[in-house]
């Protein structure tokens, strides 16, 4: 499927106006804008404007409070809850993130659990506003189930992410960004827009047989943990998925497993909810909390350059350092624009007209 090329302030501008138009203050709408956009920048299509239309359904439901009261519920000098009031994930995670680093700065680490709330964007965003400040960022959510733990076809987990971000000296920062599934649910949403099948190993059809339809979650399917199945690990993403959805829930009082509100939306909320929204999990720790932050970097340079210099299988395919795809393709996306699919275009313009917002 072919794409077109849009360049980061048109993106930028279009995604303000959508979150204004639907009653976001002007610096939240520029927030969340950014969070949406830093995502294609990056590369990770699956979580960036393409996403816009579902959050403005979710507010359509009234899922979405769009002007929020964010509130913290429970504190210690180092902790806290914090409840966002229906928000934009976009908007009551860096509030969130932003407390962290108050304490970090103030106490040496911060940590902070969010209940009700919604779909906060890429975790790496989030995490990476620790390493603004030398500090070690990490940021989690759960997510709508649609993960079967091992040994199941029930989906009980979210692909529930989790990012940790280390600042270095002459590199660009270490970000390790992934989700505990197999795959996001958005890379099969993009292998939908381009009518191309997925890798084996990520889905399962409502059977638990293996399938390559990037469809089957449509027809009862599920996606994988980490590692696809028990013969290569899936144990250990169930085990990392699991440790997301309690910290991030569990620990907040937001919903977890199957009770985790879908990304999608409907009109009447499940009557036995056990929490309220969707939880996140995020934390800072200040590194000369551990020791001298030149001494740290000038190690995390030293620990890059090793890596980097490992001998590769193939010379074609050099070590990857984390977040360095990220890191080329918001180089290149800066440069000459942002790729969107004709489809998702046709939806946003669709989005755009309804809500006044040209594109």
């Amino acid at each position: 499927m072919s794409s077109l090329l849009f360049q980061e302030n048109t993106l930028r501008t279009f995604t303000e106006c959508i979150f204004k138009a639907i009653g976001c203050p002007e610096k939240d709408a520029v927030l969340a804008a950014d969070v949406l956009l830093s995502s294609d920048l990056r590369g990770i299509d699956s979580h960036g404007v393409a996403r816009l239309s579902g959050y403005v359904r979710l507010w359509e439901k009234q899922r979405i409070n769009t002007n929020p009261n964010i509130t913290i519920v429970h504190e210690t000098a180092t902790t806290a809850t914090v409840d966002g009031d229906s928000g934009l994930g976009l908007v009551v995670a860096p509030f969130a993130m932003n407390l962290a680093m108050e304490k970090a700065e103030k106490y040496g680490s911060g940590w902070v659990s969010v209940r009700n709330s919604n779909h906060f964007g890429i975790a790496g965003y989030h995490a990476m506003q620790a390493v603004k400040k030398d500090m070690v960022g990490f940021a989690m959510t759960n997510a709508s189930p649609l993960v079967a733990p091992t040994y199941t076809t029930e989906r009980l987990l979210g692909t529930n992410p989790m990012c940790y971000a280390f600042p270095a000296g002459n590199y660009p920062p270490v970000v390790v960004d992934m989700a505990t599934a197999a795959a996001a649910n958005g890379k099969l949403e993009i292998a939908q827009r381009a009518q191309k099948p997925v890798p084996a190993g990520w889905v399962q059809t409502s059977a638990g047989e293996s399938t390559i339809d990037p469809h089957a979650l449509k027809t009862g399917g599920s996606l994988l943990p980490l590692g696809s199945d028990r013969d290569h690990g899936s144990h250990k993403g169930f085990g990392l998925s699991a440790t997301v959805d309690i910290l991030t829930a569990v620990l907040s009082g937001a919903n977890y497993g199957p009770w985790v509100p879908p990304f999608v939306a409907f009109l009447d909320p499940l009557p036995d909810l056990p929490g309220k929204g969707i939880g996140h999990f995020v934390g800072a720790m200040r590194v000369d909390g551990f020791r001298p932050v030149d001494e740290f970097k000038q190690n995390m340079d030293r620990w890059i350059e090793r890596f980097k210099a490992a001998k590769p299988i193939s010379e074609d395919c050099p070590v990857i350092i984390p977040g360095e795809p990220e890191l080329e393709a918001e180089k290149l996306r800066k440069a000459n624009g942002i790729p969107l699919t004709e489809a998702v275009v046709k939806d946003l313009r669709a989005l755009g007209e309804k809500l006044g917002c040209g594109l």
